[in-house]
């Protein structure tokens, strides 16, 4: 620490940070265009100016380093005028079209004119025209309105790795814009909406929707993908019009996938809102007290069940959802089944890795090697992506991939394809395994397709916490909440599942080509609990309207084991319901064993707000024994196939995603740039 004075008050600072982090560390407000905290220092914008004792100007805060004993004045009658210059500089060519920019009540430079600008203006030429750039179907592009703060510029370098805009030509002919035409091709491209300062980047789908004191928001969790970043849902009225990141350190610090940010309207997409049940041939719009009769058929007088039941579930489930058909499971054992469509995860139960801290978070410590073990790193989790490319231009940090080659935005060196070269690195006949050892907590990544290549009761992030106990695991999943599946030990779907069983309730399942051979020329009294029709939801004798995951409030777990909660922002539609509320009214019977289990949920929400509280649980369950890898290779199901990501399409990974129009324009945008050759 030393010690500086600002305004004539003397404070302590940390060494090495700039006069605008002192001041902003002390509580002390500059302003600035230019500077943001995870980019790198521009300088160009002249907006922080301040005033330094025995120097003869004055000079940019966010380059200046603090040393000891300095005195800073950021409010001296030198300092004001320096900033009213500044804003009349850049309002010489800005138009004055405030009233229809969607940037209004939340634009940096309105704010900054009216604490700092002057009453009147001295320029009287024409101001000059920037033509507006295509930077696809997401960002809304008004180049007129650019300061050149060239924030999105550095975004798109640095945190990205997409040098998609630049500044082009010099003087009074400077602007940002695109060196070939073609489209903002990054799966975090929606950040630099948030980042510019004025309304020369805006949210395309969000234009003219409405105005931000209109707004009232809310917190909730991305559902996209494994990572469980922290978002806002701002919506008016009875309509979701944007969704914006919310800062959290320990997950996604301050961006979000897009996904995140534009899949939101697949809330009034295809959506189902009223019970439907098949008569005759077509569907007839039936009451839930109709269904609750029809339900009641499946049961004796005794309360038993008649014939067999299988729930097909998908790894989306949530886990209080997943919990309740768990104990329906037990309570009706051998009648009633609960299933998951496709198992992606270990085939072991509980297979979870316990970690004291926070996994993601723990990226940026002293680590200085990373190997990712068949996964697409870029698409399955565009979070953890940016934080691996920030720390590789940062510092000394080596990647190596072991899989399929895809197309990284950053430095990577591709290895071995196979499974059983894998294997070698753990047993320390690879030059990767030399590495490993030499490093201190060495990052591993482990995709969900190398998960199917074993046929036996095996857990690779288990046995590489056992071999490497310093490393930092991450088990990249494929949907929102599939840790909770192995947690709950959840079985895979099988044909004697199917065969032996009379109906099929089909709860919150994706159309796919695995469902498709379930559904197609089936017999069997199909049952669709969904939010959201399709195509092969035809097939099913009765349609049950689900709420969307904005309408409900459930407890996700993410890919570091930590559990998060959405809450609801809109109420649901037409007859929808939540599941874990369908659930009990089916089997009524179910609501004892939930009081007799009121402790493990009661458990399960306090560790929302504890997350290690949820982790030591996860440790204690954990009791099965680990194979020898000598051992596996001899019961290995695939052991020379080439490894593969199972998710190579980022904008349609999930039923809210397939279900987005705006995902939909995004993924032909894509398809047109595609070249096989």
């Amino acid at each position: 620490m030393i010690k500086i004075k600002i305004n004539n008050s003397d404070f302590l600072v940390k060494k090495d940070i700039s006069v605008l982090e002192a001041c902003k560390y002390v509580g002390i407000t500059v302003p600035r265009f230019c500077y943001h905290e995870t980019l790198s220092v521009a300088g160009n914008c002249r907006m922080c100016l301040v005033e330094i004792e025995k120097m003869p100007k004055p000079v940019s805060s966010c380059t200046l380093p603090v040393s000891n004993g300095m005195q800073i004045y950021v409010d001296t009658p030198l300092v004001k005028k320096a900033r009213e210059n500044v804003v009349e500089a850049l309002l010489l060519n800005h138009p004055l079209d405030c009233p229809i920019c969607d940037q209004g009540g939340e634009c940096d430079l309105q704010d900054q004119t009216k604490a700092w600008g002057s009453d009147y203006s001295r320029f009287f030429f024409n101001k000059r025209g920037v033509e507006d750039k295509n930077c696809g179907p997401l960002i809304k592009t008004i180049m007129t309105r650019c300061i050149h703060c060239t924030r999105c510029v550095r975004f798109g370098s640095e945190i990205a790795g997409v040098d998609y805009l630049g500044t082009l030509n010099r003087g009074t002919s400077t602007e940002i814009g695109s060196y070939v035409s073609k489209i903002f091709d990054s799966e975090i491209s929606g950040n630099v909406i948030d980042l510019c300062p004025v309304g020369a980047l805006t949210s395309k789908p969000y234009a003219f929707k409405a105005r931000p004191w209109e707004l009232k928001s809310n917190e909730s969790v991305d559902l996209t993908d494994s990572t469980g970043s922290n978002i806002y849902v701002n919506f008016k009225e009875t309509e979701v019009v944007r969704v914006l990141p919310k800062n959290n350190n320990e997950i996604n610090e301050s961006i979000i996938s897009d996904k995140a940010r534009f899949s939101y309207d697949s809330i009034k997409t295809q959506r189902l809102q009223r019970l439907f049940q098949k008569q005759n041939g077509k569907y007839k719009n039936i009451s839930w007290d109709l269904m609750f009769n029809y339900i009641d058929t499946f049961e004796d007088d005794s309360k038993n069940i008649r014939e067999n039941i299988t729930f097909v579930v998908n790894n989306d489930l949530d886990l209080e959802s997943g919990y309740i058909l768990k104990l329906i499971e037990n309570r009706y054992s051998g009648k009633i089944k609960v299933r998951l469509i496709n198992k992606d995860e270990d085939n072991s139960n509980n297979s979870f890795v316990s970690w004291d801290n926070n996994k993601i978070a723990d990226l940026n410590k002293s680590s200085k090697f990373c190997v990712i073990l068949s996964s697409n790193i870029r698409v399955e989790s565009a979070i953890i992506n940016a934080k691996l490319r920030r720390k590789i231009i940062s510092e000394k940090f080596d990647v190596i991939s072991s899989g399929m080659n895809f197309n990284s935005s950053f430095l990577t060196k591709f290895i071995n394809l196979n499974l059983n070269n894998i294997l070698k690195i753990f047993e320390g006949k690879s030059f990767v395994s030399k590495k490993l050892a030499e490093n201190e907590n060495p990052v591993i990544i482990i995709g969900n397709s190398i998960k199917k290549r074993f046929a036996s009761n095996f857990s690779l992030n288990k046995k590489i916490k056992q071999i490497l106990p310093s490393s930092i695991v991450l088990d990249i999943k494929k949907s929102s909440n599939s840790s909770s599946s192995s947690f709950l030990g959840l079985k895979e779907l099988t044909k004697n599942d199917i065969n032996s069983s009379e109906t099929i309730f089909a709860v919150n399942l994706d159309d796919s080509v695995n469902l498709r051979k379930i559904f197609d020329n089936s017999k069997k009294n199909i049952i669709w609990l969904n939010s959201f029709g399709s195509e092969i939801s035809m097939k099913a004798d009765t349609l049950v309207p689900l709420t969307h995951s904005f309408e409900n409030e459930n407890i996700y777990i993410n890919l570091e084991e930590r559990a998060q909660k959405t809450l609801i922002s809109l109420s649901g539609s037409g007859d929808a319901r939540e599941l874990k509320k369908i659930l009990v009214s089916f089997y009524p019977e179910v609501g004892e064993c939930l009081e007799e289990n009121s402790n493990f949920l009661q458990f399960i929400n306090e560790s929302v707000k504890k997350p290690n509280k949820f982790k030591s649980l996860i440790n204690k369950f954990s009791d099965y024994k680990l194979m020898s890898l000598n051992n596996l290779k001899k019961n290995l199901l695939v052991n020379s196939y080439p490894l593969k990501s199972n998710n190579e399409n980022f904008y349609s990974s999930n039923l809210e995603s397939k279900n987005s129009p705006t995902m939909s324009k995004c993924l032909q945008e894509v398809k047109k740039s595609f070249t096989n050759f």
